[in-house]
């Protein structure tokens, strides 16, 4: 079986490095790209997705939405006390939005659980 393909929507440099390093390491193959016009190219081939909620070039909350009306999983990411853009994630459909302390420190684990119930899911 292949692995899930893992489109990574983030456009800090940083946090797109180490999201596409921890998707690649829970065996994912992760897809990574900018902006939400080149997240709906790859949204299509895509299992899942991971939005970084603290962007510039695009609001985090419309390509959540943009993820879920696609029937697409989402995971997002973002500041671990900003609670309103929390539960705006989630009220767009992300499934769960976690700390980037909580990926930084058990990234692989973490997604590799997440993409493991993605899989039965799917």
């Amino acid at each position: 079986m292949a692995s899930p393909r893992v489109a990574i929507l983030a456009d800090d440099l940083i946090w797109a490095t180490r999201l596409v390093a921890q998707v690649r390491a829970a065996g994912a193959e992760p897809v990574p790209v900018q902006t939400i016009d080149a997240l709906r190219s790859v949204l299509p081939a895509s299992d899942a997705v991971i939005v970084d909620l603290t962007a510039l070039r695009y609001d985090g909350i419309a390509a959540i939405a943009e993820a879920s009306a696609a029937g697409r999983r989402i995971l997002a990411v973002g500041q671990h006390d900003d609670l309103a853009l929390r539960k705006r994630a989630l009220d767009a459909g992300a499934e769960r939005v976690f700390a980037y302390r909580k990926l930084f420190e058990d990234g692989p684990m973490t997604l590799g659980s997440w993409l493991t119930l993605a899989k039965v899911s799917l």
